[in-house]
């Protein structure tokens, strides 16, 4: 047996490898959406297609590869895989997410051995669909989303498959953008790919995979002792959607019921609605991440993350609900709802865990999608992710405009989004008094004012907690809701009702509100010199 000094050193190791492919894949792409928005994530994986090392990216994104990994195998045996092959994959329904993620996986193969796999996910700009961005949230089936690509080949021994790069070209609205993410993806894989083979240079095959199967061991019983620690018990939380994006006026019900007993979790979203006609759907990997990141926000952070955490979850998803809908549902908003199951399954413990599990968050990540014409000639897509407010805890306020609950993105800076587009930022600025009052406060929204600048631009808002507030705990106050509004450039204003797909025109003008996070406790018993310091500082 290896010691557990190189075992720890090795971890170490791989998971810088991770974070050199994340930088590589930062750095490399061509999106304002990945070099500034950071939606992009890559990791390692195990010979049979388990989680070994993750990036400091997107939960959503690292957990999501692991029904990926799980279909390039069953699709590719590996004993025909060639260290410079590269499979492709983003269909929603072969183990993908959203169409707008392609996952770009690569085989670690030394000495004729499969040792690993490396892989990316990114975010792309534009998949081609109804709507500038891929994201329209008036689609009522997959097709209307953009292209779907099942498990394909992108390189074979190295020899790039023309004919798909030919096909996703002519179904993209900036081809040259989508290629170069995808390129970047590449390399972030030969980078993780050249330095796992110097690793096993270093140890030999047997020597590194027997390492490869202790942390994971050892992350399983840490997990498992973890969870032991929580009081047995089945606890409930119920949340809703703003609606689907079709049917306006109709909440979307998430409920679960998480069981934990003998170093198990398992998850029920019995109750949670059928599935809708809009793109609010979310396939079962997405209800996957939610659990995943779930359980690494209620167990010890120091745990190293890897498969080993993941093996005590189960879950059970009734067929043809908004969390394991039927074929050809669309599904391109699932961030909203992976989002909101992953606060609810947290929420659901907070009966049990009070001084851990922190007042709900506004749990909102806006995306914003613009498209058309640039003046200097070509197509403009461009999209920004917009955060809200953290939910306070015991003994904490919450954080002002900040991704929460299994997202990890940034909102693209002023420069970055009037460089790339004829679109100007106008405002950017907390949104006072939009978190949660109590003995300690939820965190503030943000407001952001966007002007178009050319005709006939597409424009897509995926809101939420537009209707539903985060709720407080223990008498802490909600956290405010949500509002947008298209303020016309002939003086008409239009409010948004959480989702829309529209056109905007010259000096037509968006203003955002995102939400707040939940409050924690009595108002009445915050502490006179923090309530002071809240108005000095105008965040009330």
């Amino acid at each position: 047996m290896t010691d557990p000094i190189t075992i720890e050193v090795t971890r170490h190791k791989l998971e810088g490898i991770a974070n050199e492919m994340q930088s590589t894949l930062l750095r490399s792409s061509f999106s304002p959406i990945v070099k500034e928005g950071l939606d992009a994530s890559a990791g390692l994986f195990t010979a049979d297609g388990q989680t070994l090392a993750q990036a400091c990216a997107i939960p959503i994104h690292l957990a999501t590869l692991i029904p990926v990994m799980q279909r390039i195998i069953r699709d590719f045996p590996p004993d025909r895989m060639h260290p410079e092959d590269t499979f492709l994959l983003n269909d929603p329904y072969t183990g993908g997410t959203h169409l707008p993620d392609i996952a770009i996986v690569q085989p670690i193969i030394v000495n004729g051995q499969l040792m690993a796999f490396s892989a990316a996910m990114t975010h792309h700009q534009d998949m081609g669909g109804m709507s500038a961005g891929s994201v329209p949230t008036n689609a009522t089936e997959i097709y209307q989303e953009g292209l779907r690509l099942p498990p394909l080949k992108l390189r074979d021994a190295g020899v790039e498959n023309a004919t798909l790069v030919r096909i996703i070209r002519q179904n993209v609205r900036i081809p040259d953008t989508v290629m170069g993410d995808i390129n970047a993806q590449v390399a972030a894989c030969k980078i993780g790919a050249r330095r796992v083979t110097e690793l096993a240079g270093k140890f030999g095959h047997n020597a590194l995979t027997a390492i490869f199967d202790e942390l994971l061991t050892r992350s399983e019983t840490m997990t498992r002792q973890a969870l032991a620690r929580i009081p047995s018990g089945t606890y409930r939380y119920v949340d809703f959607l703003d609606n689907d994006g079709i049917d306006l006026d109709k909440p979307i019900r998430i409920e679960v019921a998480v069981t934990v007993g003998d170093g198990k979790i398992h998850i029920d979203f019995t109750g949670t609605s059928d599935q809708v006609r809009g793109p609010m759907n979310c396939v079962p990997s997405g209800s996957l991440a939610a659990a995943c990141f779930a359980i690494r926000a209620l167990t010890d952070p120091a745990i190293p993350t890897n498969a080993g955490c993941f093996r005590p979850i189960s879950l059970h998803l009734p067929e043809g609900s908004l969390v394991n809908p039927r074929e050809p549902a669309p599904v391109n908003a699932r961030t909203s709802t992976i989002k909101r199951i992953t606060g609810s399954i947290i929420s659901a413990l907070a009966e049990v865990l009070p001084d851990r599990v922190p007042a709900p968050s506004a749990g909102e990540m806006l995306l914003v999608a613009f498209g058309g014409r640039h003046p200097a000639g070509g197509n403009f897509v461009t999209g920004d992710l917009i955060a809200s407010g953290s939910g306070a805890a015991s003994g904490s306020d919450g954080v002002g405009v900040i991704e929460t609950d299994a997202t990890n993105c940034m909102n693209l800076p002023a420069e970055a989004m009037e460089m790339e587009t004829p679109i100007r930022l106008n405002r950017v600025a907390l949104r006072a008094g939009s978190g949660g009052a109590g003995q300690f406060r939820g965190g503030n929204g943000t407001i952001r004012e966007y002007e178009v600048l050319v005709d006939n631009v597409t424009f897509t808002h995926r809101g939420e907690r537009h209707f539903s507030a985060a709720r407080g705990v223990f008498g802490g106050g909600d956290g405010a809701r949500a509002e947008s509004v298209i303020l016309r450039a002939d003086g008409t204003e239009e409010s948004i009702p959480s989702k829309l797909v529209t056109r905007l025109m010259r000096g037509d003008r968006v203003i955002v509100k995102t939400a707040g996070g939940a409050g924690y406790g009595d108002p009445a018993a915050r502490e006179p010199a923090m309530a002071a310091a809240d108005a000095a500082d105008g965040v009330v």
